[in-house]
């Protein structure tokens, strides 16, 4: 059996078209759970980190009678790895600060957008967001 170039290069193209709208198609966001907040794929792992975060220094608080200083300290309480020390976390990169009576976690996305937007939350465990700019105790709190 005999294929002609133009019939290879012709089915090529066909396939490439298709996985080109194929991809193009998944690139809406599914939501997780009944109530998801997050935008994307990157924002669900972003606030999925954040409660992550957030439930260990709970549990850390309450045990220890003082929040981690460190997200170090943090490994081994609750759910938290020492994989989840890295800061590095796909599109965004974790920030935490310790202070005398609490601690300050963010989320910055390498690109600020609507489906990427900067989160922000303290020991109160509320979470907020903002796509213009870095989320701080003052931007829209997330739903």
């Amino acid at each position: 059996m005999k294929l002609r170039y133009g019939t290879i290069v012709g089915g090529i193209t066909a396939l490439a078209l298709a996985a080109a709208f194929v991809a193009g198609a998944q690139s809406t966001y599914q939501p997780k759970f009944p109530g998801d907040p997050a935008r994307s794929d990157s924002e669900s792992a972003a606030l999925g980190y954040m409660r992550t975060v957030l439930r260990a220094q709970k549990l850390y608080q309450k045990k220890n009678g003082k929040y981690a200083a460190t997200l170090a300290d943090l490994v081994h309480t609750g759910s938290f790895t020492r994989r989840m020390v890295n800061p590095e976390r796909g599109d965004y990169t974790a920030g935490f600060r310790s202070h005398k009576n609490g601690f300050q976690l963010t989320m910055t996305p390498k690109q600020l957008d609507a489906q990427h937007r900067s989160f922000y939350a303290e020991e109160d465990g509320v979470i907020h967001a903002d796509e213009e700019k870095a989320a701080d105790a003052d931007s829209p709190k997330v739903k």
